[in-house]
């Protein structure tokens, strides 16, 4: 399969990932076709063998020097290593270790070395921060002043766009190692252990060797080949086997994308594919947008978002009323869910604490059972996340696509901390997944387009969107004294302004990108678009002007006689005869209220009926010749006359003054 993509003008191109299901696999040498558990086993072996070669090498390069060196990027004789990690870790001269008496091939150990790089090229992030604050260590843990808070950005590379709430999690994660043995870590590589392999398979480490991918007849399908062991310690090449995988492609992957080779993984005795695939998508501005979508954060509503539209005059003016994303029965369940792990995690410790190091303790099954269910409530929590994550970007994106806006400007909450706002405010705030929400929302505004910039929070629900003056919240605007936060009033008299708090603030937002959309800033790494800081002489221009609607109206003029009126109006609907029809209920009632059918009503309709009266079943015929008695009559419910009631066997409740109908089941005895 070629990995050349051709690209159109305005075109570039765009790597995603889809998630796809291995249910059948078929030994192309025997023609043997596999179940999924026997599937998920081989792919296991496999998975094994090359997550302990990586845990192996993670634990021998664990240390700052070696970690160090592959960051540098070069190599002993200055040159500059290969992107690629197994390429990075053969040039260092890092090799793993195979068990003994185990035989796997070179592609098998590109696999554990291009996990092993990964994690390790990822290490020195966590390395540069944990160094920034041992360097500057506060007198106070819990409480940095201000110059300490500068001091501590200063000494951590690209600091001062690090969220605060990263720095104080790390300031925790050494104050309790300090607490446990007196004194401070060295590094972040003796303050945390070698972290673990997963058991999955890169097969992009791969070459055709090991695997191969490529498309059916079908655009929907694929067929996948890979090598792997028929028992789990492999001692020969003959224990190797090719296998064939149809693959099912799901409909997020356009038929014309290039398909790169999975990563494999087992999960819940199923095999997992997570497959990359390259395709075009229209190019990103950073710039020159007309039409911008702001997103303002909430408690209660999840996302107020609407459009604001910037004039060739300079102008800006919004687009709409805006829409809100209300999503209170998840966030619902998601605190009682929140509240379940709490409860479990403080039983599951306790437990704990009074097992010990005790291996036969009467609490261990338990203890076992807890931490089992305990997982399970974890997994729901992230699956609630994850399908709220989805819902509110597609929410959000559709928004955009809608008004035809180019960009979406989503505030920059990132160094928000929930803290000295309340117990159960701190709680809500913590739990809300701002991260999650816009990173989906980059993945599928890239879909169409769109360019997803987050902007400075300071002041967008502080200040009044049409004249930049510091508005007075209100409980509602029907209580205009009333301190509260839902409503915003302008006190400006020239200006008037009031509305939503979150209307306000998401104005603001769209106003502020479209006026600082030059000093957008693009981040090489991640290509994430950004606006660090607010100018004056921009923001004072960032401001929404009311929309002028031209009023349109009929032009008037005389241009004929005025129509005679008649001085007799037509008859009202009761003056005016019914026309004529047929008679009986089937034709139309004439003027007036009386019945065209029959004019009394049937003996059973003015008779009291229970609410429990049924059809009563009769005998049978035969039955009923034997014991020498004629056959009755079936049994009818007197108000089930056809046309007693508004339905066959629909009955009134009694009135009070009824006599009660008795109860026959009072006196009935048991039946054993």
């Amino acid at each position: 399969m070629s990995r050349k993509l051709p690209l159109g003008e305005g075109e570039t191109a765009r790597t995603a990932c889809a998630r796809a299901l291995l249910r059948t696999g078929v030994v192309e040498k025997t023609g043997e076709v596999l179940s999924v558990a026997v599937l998920a086993e081989w792919v296991g072996w496999a998975g094994e063998l090359a997550s302990a070669m990586a845990a192996g090498l993670l634990a021998a390069r664990w240390n700052a020097a070696d970690v160090g060196t592959l960051a540098s990027g070069v190599d002993a004789g200055g040159r500059a290593l290969p992107s690629n990690a197994w390429m990075a870790l053969r040039r260092l001269g890092w090799t793993v270790e195979v068990g003994e008496g185990v035989k796997v091939n070179d592609r098998i150990v590109r696999m554990a070395q291009e996990q092993a790089g990964h994690t390790l090229r990822s290490a020195i992030w966590r390395a540069d921060v944990t160094a920034g604050v041992l360097a500057t260590w506060p007198a106070a843990p819990g409480r940095r002043t201000p110059v300490e808070w500068d001091a501590v950005r200063e000494a951590i590379p690209d600091g001062w766009d690090l969220p605060s709430g990263v720095i104080r999690s790390r300031t925790r994660q050494i104050a309790a190692f300090a607490r446990q043995h007196g004194r401070l870590p060295a590094d972040v590589f003796e303050l945390e252990a070698a972290p673990q392999a997963a058991r999955m398979l890169l097969l992009s480490a791969c070459d055709g060797q090991q695997a191969t991918l490529a498309r059916a007849d079908d655009p929907s399908r694929a067929l996948l080949r890979l090598q792997l062991p028929t028992r789990p310690d492999p001692r020969t090449y003959a224990d190797w086997t090719w296998v064939a995988f149809p693959i099912a492609l799901p409909p997020t992957v356009p038929p014309g994308a290039v398909l790169h080779l999975p990563t494999l993984r087992v999960h819940q005795g199923k095999v997992r594919a997570d497959l990359a695939y390259t395709h075009a998508v229209p190019t990103a501005r950073r710039t020159g947008h007309t039409i911008a979508l702001g997103v303002d954060w909430g408690l209660n509503t999840l996302l107020s978002a609407g459009a604001v539209q910037l004039h060739e005059t300079g102008t800006i003016t919004a687009v709409g009323a805006g829409a809100q994303f209300r999503a209170a029965g998840v966030l619902a369940k998601q605190h009682r869910l929140r509240r379940a792990c709490e409860f479990l995690n403080a039983k599951t410790d306790r437990y704990q604490r009074l097992i010990g190091d005790s291996d036969r303790h009467c609490l261990a099954g338990r203890h076992a059972m807890l931490a089992k269910e305990l997982g399970h409530l974890a997994a729901r929590r992230s699956n609630l996340n994850d399908a709220l994550a989805r819902s509110a970007a597609r929410w959000t994106v559709d928004q955009a696509i809608t008004i035809g806006a180019s960009v979406i400007y989503v505030e920059d909450l990132r160094s928000m901390e929930a803290r000295g706002m309340g117990r159960t405010l701190n709680t809500r705030l913590s739990q809300q997944i701002r991260g999650q929400i816009v990173d989906r929302m980059r993945h599928l505004a890239a879909e169409a387009g769109i360019a997803v910039v987050t902007v400075p929070a300071r002041g967008t629900s502080k200040n009044c969107p049409r004249c930049l003056v510091p508005l007075r919240h209100r409980t509602a605007p029907d209580r205009a004294t009333t301190p509260g936060w839902k409503w915003a009033i302008c006190p400006n008299p020239d200006c008037g302004w009031q509305g939503d708090r979150d209307t306000g603030a998401w104005q603001r937002i769209a106003a502020r990108g479209l006026a600082h959309q030059t000093k957008t800033a693009t981040d090489r790494a991640s290509g994430t678009m950004v606006i660090r800081s607010v100018v004056d002489t921009l923001e004072a221009t960032a401001v929404v002007k009311p929309a002028t609607t031209e009023i349109r109206r009929k032009d008037r003029s005389k241009t004929g006689p005025t129509r005679r009126r008649t001085t007799r109006p037509a008859p009202r609907r009761r003056r005016a005869p019914s026309p004529t029809g047929p008679c009986g209920p089937a034709g139309k009632r004439p003027e007036g209220h009386t019945h065209t059918g029959r004019r009394s009503l049937p003996r059973a309709a003015h008779r009291h009926q229970g609410v429990t009266t049924i059809s009563t079943p009769f005998p049978k015929l035969s039955a009923s010749l034997e014991q020498g008695r004629p056959h009755p009559r079936p049994h009818r419910p007197r108000g089930a006359a056809l046309g007693a009631g508004f339905h066959l066997h629909a009955h009134a409740s009694p009135p009070k003054w009824a006599a009660p109908t008795p109860d026959l089941t009072v006196h009935m005895g048991s039946l054993s």
